[in-house]
């Protein structure tokens, strides 16, 4: 089997899949990645004294706003009515973990949205506590899992 790109017409050009024709399923997405940063900043962040606030709660919301906004800011990609996002967080020694989930009932995957949706956690991350540490590495962005659709289900190994 020869793999094709999707959004690729036969000539080459860019274009929006038509998805008119699949049936609607239950999918979803789960996807991850992490920031590291100084022991310094990390520390603050813990213990709730970064310079803008409550750092988790306002990179959840941004992660979920993201999830929603996806298509507005992936060219081709359908926008969709998603069911549920959400944003986790997990204290690592050197920075913070995030995954995100999203799901929907469409003819389409959330992969993308649950990949925007802990992106833009992560950049948001970073911008509440840049003052503190202005190296932090941003990483590891990938999708973790899928369920659903004709591709069936995967996980990452």
């Amino acid at each position: 089997m020869t793999l094709k790109p999707t959004h690729l017409d036969d000539s080459g050009a860019a274009h929006m899949v038509d998805v008119g024709a699949k049936p609607a399923t239950q999918r979803r997405a789960v996807a991850g990645g992490r920031i590291t940063m100084s022991p310094q900043a990390l520390q603050a962040l813990r213990s709730g004294n970064a310079p803008k606030g409550d750092v988790l709660s306002t990179a959840r919301i941004a992660g979920i706003m993201g999830a929603k906004r996806t298509s507005d800011l992936i060219p081709l990609c359908h926008p969709l009515a998603l069911t549920k996002v959400g944003v986790e967080f997990e204290w690592l020694g050197d920075g913070i973990a995030v995954t995100a989930t999203a799901a929907t009932t469409g003819p389409t995957g959330v992969e993308m949205e649950a990949l925007t949706a802990a992106s833009v956690a992560l950049l948001t991350l970073y911008d509440m506590a840049k003052a503190l540490d202005r190296a932090m590495i941003l990483g590891d962005i990938r999708l973790l899992e899928k369920s659903g659709g004709r591709s069936g289900d995967w996980r990452a190994e």
